[in-house]
């Protein structure tokens, strides 16, 4: 991995510590998971609004009652390189979801539910595992939906010795409510930015408000971390990770998405623009057609044209690997 140059993005391992031990030391952590559970009672934590009262196992859009469901928990080594090292990025998959993606290539777990639920010490002993097998980080995947209940998981493991940092691996389609009780907790924010236009993200999300409730989270994602930092080994410790992936045809929404990130956020955000888009899930010849491929090898060239024409510099430098169907 490649040392960092600018001292503005660069923060040192020994100076480092996970954002979530100030809060501890100070009683404010448990402080958090109390406030994060009563939320639960009339729920609130992701955009949906359900209403529901989790505590008492009622369902909502998420599916989710009381307690996570984890599909699965392992050393991750195909994340962004900054994030798998070379020991792998501590990954915890979250069943069930608060989005529709009708091409989703998790859909057992996201739509389908596929998992175990957990107890919050069971969730917590799953982060030490995951520290004890020399991860660089612990990585939430598709947390939106379960905020209280991974930081009920995390108070526990930090009074256990957790002392990783947190990545939250996220479709973006948080709240205000979530993040906030997340602020001080989580290291590296990992949104991904799917859609710009309402009509689009109603369609394929399922979602008509996922723009404006992905660009208000990113911003408050931002101003809580705000552009990622790398230490000496190249690894990730604090900032904001955008991914987009391109759509096959959509490159206007990729265009204003890349725009927005540079003219309202920061031209200093790191962006990861992902080429793997394969029909899956719903897609097929007969149900949503016009995505029924894999994206252009000149659709993804564009996007990143358009990204450093807007000012984005700091882009994963992975090459995709091109396969057709």
């Amino acid at each position: 991995m490649r040392k960092p140059v600018d001292p503005r993005f660069f923060i040192s391992e020994k100076e480092f510590e996970p954002a979530y031990l100030a809060l501890h030391r100070r009683g404010e952590l448990k402080r958090r998971v109390e406030q994060a559970l009563e939320e639960l009672r009339s729920c609130h934590i992701c955009p949906r609004d359900c209403g529901v009262d989790r505590l008492k196992d009622e369902i909502g859009v998420c599916r989710t009652g009381r307690y996570a469901v984890v599909s699965s928990y392992f050393p991750h080594h195909g994340e962004e390189d900054c994030l798998r090292g070379w020991r792998g990025s501590g990954t915890i998959f979250f069943s069930w979801c608060n989005l529709r993606c009708v091409f989703c290539q998790n859909w057992e777990i996201s739509q389908r539910g596929e998992g175990r639920e957990v107890s919050p010490e069971r969730l917590a002993a799953m982060m030490l595992e995951l520290q004890d097998m020399g991860c660089h980080n612990i990585n939430w995947v598709t947390p939106e939906h379960v905020v209280p209940q991974v930081l009920e998981g995390l108070l526990i493991a930090v009074e256990a010795g957790l002392r990783l940092p947190i990545v939250y691996n996220t479709s973006a389609y948080d709240s205000l409510t979530s993040l906030r009780l997340l602020d001080g907790v989580v290291d590296i924010y990992m949104p991904d930015f799917k859609f710009w236009s309402p009509e689009k993200a109603r369609r394929y999300l399922k979602a008509k408000n996922y723009p404006e409730a992905a660009r208000a989270a990113i911003k408050e994602m931002h101003r809580q971390v705000g552009p990622l930092k790398f230490d000496e080994h190249g690894l990730a410790k604090r900032g904001v990770l955008v991914r987009h992936l391109v759509m096959p045809g959509m490159l206007d929404e990729t265009r204003a998405i890349l725009r927005w990130l540079a003219e309202e956020v920061s031209r200093d955000t790191y962006v990861n623009i992902m080429a793997q888009y394969y029909p899956a899930w719903k897609v097929g010849p007969h149900s949503y057609p016009e995505i029924n491929r894999r994206i252009y090898p000149e659709e993804y060239a564009e996007a990143i044209r358009a990204a450093r024409e807007v000012g984005l510099w700091r882009l994963d430098e992975r090459r995709p690997r091109w396969v057709w169907l």
